[in-house]
């Protein structure tokens, strides 16, 4: 047996309400159709096909390398988009397997089951079902009196009696080559949406229909609207939760965190309530993560501890700190046990081991040798209206507060800088940078002010 995959995914989408295709809509970072090609990974198919319709160029972008595509210019139903990925199939291909793109609750286990449960059948074909307690808008399983599938009756086209029946059909087929295509050539569209119907062909298969019935009505729950959107994202989101605490994370109210399907986190971390991990991030062991952070395509060190943060693209080391409150842009790269205190915001910058930006700075374009500190309300001017630039700041710096470094300009190891300063030349080992006007004091300002404020009261408000 050589197996190939059609899924169809060429549907508008009409119920969702949006620009987007509904196969490109995302759940846990992934689309739709994502979901549904990551089912296959227990099967190993030789060659899969897309179907694509609506924004057709947008769904081919997504697809992952190796599966193809073929346009369905028109959407004539079902059948009709199976014959058109049939089409496309590599002819090697003798068994087909055919899924809907907007079902991304499928396990990788029930595929892996109805295709085993398939090539040992000597049958033509191989359904999915499902009980429903509302079977809704799905077509109905139709069986005999000994139990055997006789077929598939539409919702639309189905009788009183037939929408009480609860078992439904999941839309998850597989087919012997041969046979689906000699039975899409005698499906006709004489129904209440005139179109070709899939299920339409099982009774022309020829022979008994097998169906694997699914104990988990959830995993072949389909998207058709923005609220069906919403429960798949929440049934993804507890699958992934329950796999990380499974692995040793804690979470102390999971159903306020959210991960990202390829988001992986270490053993002993704690996920706080508020905690947002999307795709492209790594967390170590033994981290504390949260309240209330959003972090995107990031590696966090073993140990490191996140409070109340935005990070994007950025490296966080072992044992660092971040936040509160602290914005790290792309290219932030903090080594071991570094930190980025509360308002603190950093780009293209790295902070060397033990280094420190405690609070109210930005940080840009930088690098921060080891050991050192940055005072508050420090700025590197790293753009002077036409070019970005560069500021390095050495080892065991120790910058007072207010400093603006207006790049490019390089302080070396062990300098210290005055608060308020404007440093725009460099600043050699071991020096103090110090650029400010030197203080005056006036005695008693303050005595002749106040006497003359009174004078002009007492004169009107007319003082000379």
């Amino acid at each position: 047996m050589t197996l190939g995959v059609v899924v169809l995914a060429a549907g508008l989408g009409t119920r969702m309400r949006s620009s987007t295709p509904k196969v490109l809509h995302r759940l846990a970072g992934r689309p739709l159709v994502g979901w549904v090609l990551a089912s296959l990974a227990g099967v190993d198919p030789a060659h899969t096909v897309v179907v694509i319709g609506h924004g057709a160029d947008d769904v081919r972008a997504v697809l992952p390398d190796g599966v193809a595509s073929a346009v369905q210019e028109e959407q004539l139903g079902t059948g009709h988009a199976a014959a058109v990925g049939l089409a496309t199939l590599d002819p090697a291909c003798d068994t087909v397997l055919l899924l809907c793109g907007d079902t991304p609750l499928l396990r990788a286990e029930l595929i892996t089951e109805l295709v085993s449960m398939h090539a040992g059948s000597g049958r033509a074909v191989t359904m999915v079902s499902a009980d429903l307690e509302d079977a809704g808008s799905y077509g109905r399983v139709l069986r005999d009196g000994s139990g055997e599938v006789t077929g598939v009756v539409e919702s639309r086209d189905a009788t009183e009696e037939q929408l009480e029946i609860r078992e439904i059909n999941a839309g998850i087929f597989v087919f012997d080559r041969a046979a689906l295509d000699a039975a899409l050539g005698q499906v006709g569209s004489k129904n209440a949406q005139g179109e070709m119907y899939l299920p339409d062909v099982l009774p022309l298969v020829g022979g008994p229909i097998g169906a694997l019935r699914s104990a988990d009505p959830d995993v072949v729950a389909g998207v058709n609207t923005r609220i069906d959107l919403a429960a798949c994202e929440a049934a993804l989101q507890a699958r992934l939760r329950e796999e990380l605490m499974l692995g040793g994370v804690t979470m102390p109210d999971p159903a306020a965190v959210y991960v990202d399907h390829d988001v992986t986190v270490g053993q002993d971390t704690v996920l706080l309530p508020g905690v947002h991990l999307r795709s492209g991030t790594t967390v170590g062991e033994g981290c504390t993560i949260g309240p209330d952070c959003l972090i995107e395509g990031c590696v966090v060190g073993d140990g490191a501890s996140i409070t109340a943060a935005h990070a994007f693209s950025s490296e966080i080391g072992p044992g660092a700190q971040v936040g509160p409150f602290a914005y790290l842009r792309p290219g932030t790269r903090m080594a071991a046990s570094a930190k980025i205190g509360t308002f603190v915001e950093t780009k293209n910058a790295r902070i060397g081991v033990k280094a420190k930006v405690p609070h109210l700075s930005y940080m840009g374009d930088v690098d921060i040798g080891d050991g050192s500190n940055i005072g508050a309300g420090n700025i590197t001017a790293n753009y002077d209206g036409f070019r970005k630039h560069a500021t390095k700041i050495g080892a065991r710096v120790k910058t007072g507060s207010d400093c603006v470094f207006v790049a490019p300009v390089v302080l070396g190891d062990d300098v210290m800088t005055g608060a308020g300063s404007i440093i725009t030349e460099d600043v050699p080992d071991g020096a103090l940078g110090i650029a400010r006007a030197r203080q005056a004091v006036i005695e008693g300002f303050t005595a002749r002010a106040v006497e003359k404020a009174k004078a002009a009261s007492d004169s009107g408000g007319h003082g000379s």
